[in-house]
């Protein structure tokens, strides 16, 4: 992942894997395991950074619908994966896959899609 910025209790990262234009991930400040660890507080401006990105990525990319996924079986830190998803693209009308290894980007592109993000925050 490529750090995007920071939000007012979280991280957002560009995911380097780019099968769905656009895929972020918003990750909570602190090692929270899940969302039912944190207060209202917290989990309200948590909430909020999340749409803030999600709005940025609407912006930014047009995409039909972004799904939101929130798995952290392995690994025990609160973050959501925001995938966007276009109505002739993969995946369109299932499930988003966590990383099918297909799309990376050069340098240039990351830089250009991170830019795009930051434009809509």
């Amino acid at each position: 992942m490529i750090e995007i910025c920071e939000l007012s209790v979280s991280r957002a990262f560009l995911f380097k894997e780019q099968t769905y234009r656009g895929r972020c991930l918003v990750a909570y400040k602190d090692h929270v395991n899940d969302l039912n660890e944190l207060s209202d507080e917290d989990r309200n401006a948590f909430m909020a950074d999340v749409t803030r990105v999600t709005r940025a990525m609407q912006k930014a990319f047009n995409p039909e619908k972004i799904n939101y996924g929130a798995y952290s079986d392995k690994l025990s830190h609160l973050h959501f994966h925001l995938a966007p998803k276009y109505v002739d693209g993969p995946d369109y009308g299932g499930t988003f896959q966590m990383n099918p290894g297909k799309v990376y980007l050069s340098d240039a592109e990351y830089a250009e899609m991170i830019e795009k993000i930051k434009a809509n925050l």
